[in-house]
């Protein structure tokens, strides 16, 4: 008789093949910076569903905006409920596009740095959120710390974010009013 049991989700580091750093912070809202030299795979952390992606950087200088900062991005939600984001990539696959599924480890881009983060180290801007209406940018960036998860994820732990996720969407709401850039 098969099992009518829900399999816990898997998960893997997003940046599985390469050499990184990442700090416990980052300069202004919670989410991490994955130093990393370009060209790299970035993978799905876990299983889930395109989003949201940017496969050409729009960025502008002379007119920022906190929507192109990202430059190339690819943001998915989890089978878990969480949104997971990774920016300022290099490349995203002709394949990847909103409504496709991934599993833990698929490529869903190469790193990089493009947006504000040109002419900068090569890394991947990484955030964890909850599912919003497209483009609140703000939410997608990032809104819970991932460096816990990112720790355990590249010790070989299924680390599951959801209930952290569901617990700050509570507190702060579905679309918290955006302040700054």
């Amino acid at each position: 008789m098969p099992s009518t049991a829900h399999a816990e989700p898997i998960y893997t580091f997003p940046v599985p093949t390469c050499k990184v750093t990442y700090a416990r912070a980052h300069h202004d809202y919670p989410a991490n910076d994955i130093l990393v030299k370009k060209g790299c795979k970035y993978v799905a952390v876990t299983s889930g569903t395109i989003d949201e992606i940017r496969k050409v950087d729009t960025y502008n200088y002379k007119k920022p905006t906190g929507d192109t900062k990202g430059g190339i991005f690819v943001s998915f939600i989890g089978d878990d409920g969480v949104r997971y984001y990774g920016s300022h990539l290099s490349f995203i696959p002709e394949n990847i596009a909103p409504g496709l599924q991934v599993n833990a480890g698929d490529v869903i881009g190469k790193t990089g740095n493009s947006g504000d983060a040109k002419g900068t180290a090569p890394h991947v801007h990484f955030g964890i959120s909850w599912p919003t209406p497209k483009g609140i940018w703000w939410v997608r960036r990032g809104e819970l710390y991932p460096w816990k998860y990112l720790d355990g994820w590249k010790a070989g732990k299924d680390l599951n974010p959801a209930k952290a996720v569901t617990a700050l969407e509570k507190k702060v709401g579905t679309v918290p009013v955006h302040t700054g850039y």
